[in-house]
Formats: structure tokens, C-alpha cells, sequence
């Protein structure tokens, strides 16, 4: 029998575990540790985890991350640290499919190059060319654009041109391809050089994507965080059984119960999401919107508003269901059921975001339980019925009828003044770029009904 002492001392003793990585611990440099620490990024997410090692070895990187995940730092971060290395001109391109999305591209490109004085241009439809051109004479070290203008300027611009780029990174390459942007895309392809850095994220592998990642990189690294789709554990899913007609009434009753939150309200069609904000500004509620019938400066001004808390609702389409980093969001009301489960998961992908919690409140009606079961199923848990107050609701419907009625008028208003104003200007030169359908449109120019209601809420 051994001494106690030595028993003791024949115990094999548990590895300790290994500490957490850390942006450091990644190899990022100095000036981006304390840019990331200024903007408030205290650990690396998956995305982030899995590609920043071998991305700043130079390998080519495929993305597959759902919204949220920090893939724009994932990006950003190696061209940041290559750029500190070598800062030479032009040196990445960035293609987005909107143009919300190229924008925060830029301002997250800014705010982690800021130690190293980083110049972008936003190169986008809906804003005037000479502009952008001279914004390109101010040799930008980052461009980012969508395709069909960014072609627009390699094909007209003068002295404007990629041959020098260093990096490309192709964002949402899924709804790039979506979008119809494969023959603009394929184009700017053939004018960059052969030897460069090239990045591929998406939230989904289709096969337009596998064959756009066989076109554009060589020997990839696939990172993939999520296989399948998901809503995080931090958010509260419920729906609202009703009936169609009273829908309008409904929904007034959840913003009113709701009112001291910030609230994005998605719609499926552009009209919708204009009545819906003209009801809300009638019955006296802080709302804005946003959709492709508003020119860009009223889209940015719209997001600007929400962001800082002026308005306290965004009523949207799709077009900012995903893409968008929007931190406050405490819930998402989905005001039409989505026919896509997923565009389900990217709009309430808004909230609940890095690690918060969030809400989200999906209005059923009689003909959309098909589609709540649908949803259901590919999320892998069922909703919560949230619940209403029949009197409440009761007492609303007289008001908010009448506030519909009178956001029609004011839209069918508008609509005619608009077909006038168009009619005055048309000079006869055409219609749209088809290279960049999201990004020509057409300013609605809706004004906000005046007229608020007598009647409290």
C-alpha cells in the first residue's frame, strides 16, 4: 500500500482550459484592437473566430453566416490590417446588392480604419454621377458599390479604373444573384486583376453562389457558422390570431401597447408600407418609412430618424430585412405573414441581436396559418399566442377605419400629383438600367398627412 503522501501525488492533474480567444489573440494589430474597442466589440463572433486566422494568411474566404453574425468585421478587419501594411491607392472593392447596405459597409470601414485615416466612396444608383466621379479622383483606399453603377464608372469614368485592387468581396452574394446582377458582375470580373484577395459571403449556398465562388476565388476556405436556418434563443416569438377585416384595428392595438419601444413594422408591398405609416402619423404615433419608392436621401433620412430615436417606428418591406445593423430594434412586428420562412428569420433578425433580447409579433389572419405553420416548422419552435384585449380593440376600429380611409385619399393624391410632375419632366429618355433595378427609383414624394385625429389614444 502506498503512503497517503504518495497517493496523492498519483493523481493525474486536469489540464487547464484554454483561455477565450480575443481579437488579439487573432493577430489583429494594435490600431484595430483599439478601433474595435472604441466601437464596443469586446469578443470575436463564429464568423469572425473561424475566418480572421486564415484570412490574414491570404486565403480566400466563402462566408456562410445568417444576418447578424458579424460578417461585415470579418471582412473588413484583413483588408484593414493589409492596408496599414501597405497603403497603396485603391485597394478593395466591396459589391453590395442595396444600397442601405453599401452605406453601412462604409461607416464600419470608417470607424475601424479610423486610426489609419481610411478613405471609402459609396458608389450606388439614385445619386447624380459626377458626384461619385469626383469622389473617385480623391483616390478612395475602399469602394464600395453595387454592380450596375460601380460598371457604370469603369465603362464611362475616366483615369477610374480596378486594375490595382488587392482585395474584392462580394457581400450577400446570395441576393446579388437574387437581384439579377450576374451580367453586371460577370463583367467587372473580367477588368480586376488575377492576383488579389477574394472574400464570398452569404447566408445561404445556392448554386448560383458555388458557381460564382468557381469564377471569382481560388483554393477557398469554406467558413460556415450555420447550416441551417435559425432564430437565436434571445428571441421571443409570438403571433396574433384574428380575423382579416380587422386587421388595421389589430394592429393599432399592438403599437399602442407597445408605444414605449422602438418597433420595426414590415410589410410586404411598398404601398402597404406607406398607408400603414400615414395611419400611424394620423392617430398620432412617431413613424417613418422606408421602401424602393422613396429616393435615396429619403431612405438614408428615414433610417437616420429611427436610428436616433426621433421616430419610433419603421414600417418597411424587405428591403431592410436584412443587411441592416440597426442595434436598438426591441421588436419586430410582421404585419404581413412572409411567404418565405426565410424571409421570416431575416426580418426578425432586427432584433435580438449580438446577445440582447427582442420581441417579435406576427398578425395571422384567417388565410395565413398555413403559412405560420410553415414558419414554425423551419424554425424548429412553436410561437406564443400574445394576448389582446377584444374590448380594446373593439373601441379602436371605428378610429382607425377612419384613418385609413383618409391615408388612401392622401395617397391617391399624391399618386396623381406624382403621374403629373413625371408627365412635365419626361424628355424622353427611357426607362431604367436593368444592371441595377434596385437602385433607379423613383422618388414617391408622399407627402405626410397633416390632419391628426381629435380622439386620444
Amino acid at each position: 500500500m502506498p503512503r497517503p503522501e504518495e497517493a496523492s501525488t498519483s493523481k493525474s492533474v486536469s489540464p487547464l482550459p484554454e483561455p477565450p480567444a480575443t481579437f488579439k489573440s487573432l493577430g489583429l494589430i494594435d490600431p484595430l484592437l483599439e478601433a474595435l474597442d472604441r466601437v464596443g466589440y469586446k469578443k470575436p463572433t463564429d464568423i469572425q473566430l473561424q475566418s480572421l486566422p486564415h484570412a490574414l494568411e491570404g486565403r480566400d474566404i466563402i462566408g456562410i453566416a445568417a444576418t447578424g453574425s458579424g460578417k461585415t468585421a470579418a471582412f473588413a478587419l484583413p483588408i484593414l490590417q493589409k492596408l496599414w501594411e501597405e497603403p497603396k491607392g485603391l485597394f478593395a472593392c466591396v459589391l453590395a446588392p442595396t444600397r442601405e447596405l453599401a452605406y453601412q459597409i462604409s461607416e464600419q470601414f470608417e470607424a475601424l480604419g479610423s486610426a489609419m485615416g481610411v478613405r471609402c466612396a459609396v458608389i450606388i444608383g439614385g445619386m447624380d454621377m459626377p458626384t461619385q466621379q469626383i469622389a473617385l479622383a480623391k483616390r478612395p483606399h475602399i469602394v464600395i458599390g453595387t454592380p450596375g453603377r460601380l460598371l457604370d464608372h469603369l465603362e464611362t469614368t475616366k483615369g477610374f479604373s480596378l486594375r490595382t485592387l488587392k482585395f474584392l468581396v462580394l457581400d450577400e452574394a446570395d441576393r446579388l444573384l437574387n437581384m439579377e446582377f450576374s451580367e453586371a458582375i460577370d463583367k467587372i470580373l473580367k477588368l480586376l486583376p488575377k492576383e488579389r484577395s477574394t472574400y464570398l459571403f452569404s447566408a445561404t449556398m445556392t448554386t448560383k453562389v458555388a458557381k460564382l465562388q468557381r469564377a471569382s476565388l481560388t483554393n477557398p476556405l469554406k467558413v460556415e457558422v450555420s447550416s441551417k436556418y435559425s432564430t437565436v434563443d434571445t428571441l421571443l416569438q409570438y403571433y396574433v390570431l384574428m380575423p382579416f377585416i380587422d386587421k388595421h384595428a389589430y394592429f393599432i392595438y399592438l403599437v399602442h401597447t407597445l408605444a414605449q419601444n422602438s418597433i420595426i413594422v414590415f410589410a410586404r408591398t411598398k404601398a402597404e408600407a406607406q398607408m400603414l405609416s400615414i395611419i400611424l402619423r394620423i392617430l398620432g404615433f412617431a413613424a417613418v418609412p422606408i421602401h424602393g419608392d422613396m429616393s435615396q436621401s429619403q431612405r438614408l433620412g428615414a433610417l437616420s430618424k429611427f436610428k436616433s430615436g426621433s421616430r419610433k417606428i419603421l414600417v418597411a418591406t424587405d428591403v431592410a430585412s436584412r443587411g441592416l445593423d440597426i442595434p436598438s430594434v426591441d421588436i419586430v412586428i410582421n404585419y404581413d405573414v412572409p411567404q418565405h420562412s426565410k424571409d421570416y428569420i431575416h426580418r426578425v433578425g432586427r432584433t435580438a441581436r449580438a446577445g440582447r433580447s427582442g420581441k417579435s409579433i406576427t398578425l395571422v389572419s384567417q388565410y395565413d396559418v398555413e403559412l405560420l405553420l410553415r414558419i414554425e416548422e423551419v424554425v424548429g419552435k412553436k410561437m406564443d399566442m400574445f394576448e389582446t384585449e377584444a374590448e380594446d380593440i373593439a373601441a379602436l376600429k371605428e378610429r382607425v377605419e377612419e384613418a385609413a380611409r383618409a391615408a388612401k385619399s392622401e395617397m391617391k393624391d399624391a399618386d396623381a400629383n406624382g403621374k403629373g410632375k413625371k408627365r412635365r419632366r419626361d424628355d424622353g429618355r427611357g426607362g431604367k438600367d436593368d444592371r441595377d433595378r434596385d437602385d433607379d427609383v423613383v422618388e414617391a414624394g408622399m407627402p405626410l398627412v397633416k390632419k391628426k385625429s381629435k380622439h386620444r389614444r
